[in-house]
């Protein structure tokens, strides 16, 4: 059976034929960064008769698509808001303005409502005065919201208004809507180019080595644990149990359980448990240590309850909540044990979302944004800007949406925690 490989390849609007109006930087050559850091994936695309499959390099082209002058753009955000959302915003409106000479730019409310005119939400003018000092606070000034659209109205705003870049900021649900976008504007011949910068706190986007948001999220929840942690060793049999985000990636959990390592059980939706042999190994600990810190993604342990079934207005599953379960679960096996046992619950997940961005996130942001409005500028269509072996790059939407990052029980980043936490492989 032939192996397929990733393809990287971005779509354009056209030639580009306008000299940027970019100064005082380098400007990139259509250049490449290699996928595979393995020698031995190289050699074997290579002997296979393949091009190792490389990502574009992103960055100002001295030559551009849109005639600055002409141009008009829209920002839109959606889905849950995360650190950073406003910086982003901020960094494309400024870009834009000071970069480019782009002078119409449209902030679209309540995520893809706004492009539908039914919802009565009128669009935001982006200036620089208007987000000026947004990086500073959390949440977004555009608003969100979750569920899909027509796509045959949103591209009809876009045309009304004369858009030639959307830039859409959100997680995997936001990027199908993107494509979609891109799709239809194809079709009509419509010359729209659809930029995604992807927002996800659970850093679960595919070819992208980190999303932003996700550092501060990590940094956030030093309290949380501190505290559980407290809270567990200042009492008999004592437990910390806290709840983080991460529908079905456990990144936010691995990471926070090695910032903090007094964590002693980390649970994560891709490693399953069973709840006797949590319970057996928490038993162990308590007999021990008298303590015991639990860190339990909000993914983990799904198979253990009885789900709805119900989706969200983006599609997602409705989760059983593993925080209260296992809360229950543990006072209740305690109870019938006739063991005295103290627990502690903290789910700090809204207080963590709605936070600004930490210094080394805000930076972060401000490039992305850069990096999207060069993108754009040059009429590159349905794809996202990210980073990969430390470089800014172009990835498709179709490649980035078509599967979720996990983190690998098999992989460097699971044993590390395993050390960390001194937990079995198998519970």
């Amino acid at each position: 059976m032939e192996k397929i490989y990733p393809d990287f390849t971005v779509e354009t609007l056209g030639e580009c034929a306008i000299p940027s109006p970019v100064t005082d930087v380098p400007f990139i050559e259509d250049g490449h960064v290699l996928y595979y850091a393995h020698i031995g994936k190289i050699r074997e695309c290579l002997d296979a008769g393949f091009e190792p499959p490389q990502m574009e390099i992103a960055g100002p082209r001295a030559k551009i698509f849109f005639q600055p002058s002409e141009l008009r753009c829209g920002i839109v955000t959606c889905g849950g808001i995360c650190p950073g959302i406003n910086d982003v915003i901020r960094s494309i409106v400024l870009c834009l303005r000071y970069h480019y000479g782009v002078e119409r730019v449209f902030g679209f409310r309540f995520g893809y409502e706004g492009l539908v005119p039914k919802y009565g939400h009128e669009p935001l003018s982006l200036t620089p005065e208007s987000v000026k000092g947004i990086h500073q606070i959390g949440g977004s000034i555009l608003a969100s919201s979750r569920g899909s659209q027509d796509v045959g109205e949103m591209v009809d705003t876009l045309e009304r208004m004369k858009v030639g870049i959307l830039f859409t900021i959100g997680g995997d649900g936001t990027l199908r809507g993107s494509q979609a976008i891109a799709e239809e504007a194809k079709r009509r011949g419509a010359k729209i180019a659809v930029i995604g910068i992807p927002k996800t706190i659970d850093n679960d986007i595919s070819y992208v080595e980190e999303t932003f948001g996700f550092e501060t999220a990590v940094t956030e929840t030093r309290t949380s644990l501190y505290s559980a942690h407290v809270e567990a060793t200042g009492a008999r049999n004592g437990v910390g149990l806290v709840k983080l985000m991460g529908r079905q990636s456990g990144f936010i959990a691995a990471y926070a359980t090695l910032a903090n390592s007094e964590v002693n059980f980390c649970l994560v939706p891709e490693v399953p448990f069973t709840l006797e042999g949590f319970m057996k190994a928490l038993e162990e600990r308590l007999s021990k240590k008298g303590h015991a810190l639990v860190v339990v993604a909000e993914g983990a342990g799904q198979d253990l309850m009885e789900g709805t079934g119900a989706c969200d207005a983006s599609g997602n599953v409705r989760l059983g909540d593993i925080g209260i379960f296992l809360r229950g679960s543990i006072r209740e096996h305690f109870r019938k044990k006739g063991v005295e046992m103290n627990l502690k619950y903290i789910d700090p997940s809204y207080t963590i979302r709605s936070t600004p961005a930490n210094a080394r996130d805000s930076a972060f942001c401000l490039l992305l944004g850069q990096y999207a409005v060069h993108a754009g500028m040059t009429g590159r269509t349905g794809m996202i800007v990210g980073v990969w072996r430390g470089e800014f790059t172009h990835v498709p939407i179709l490649m980035a949406i078509s599967r979720r990052k996990q983190v690998n029980p098999e992989g460097w980043l699971w044993a590390a925690v395993l050390s960390s936490t001194g937990q079995s492989k198998s519970m």
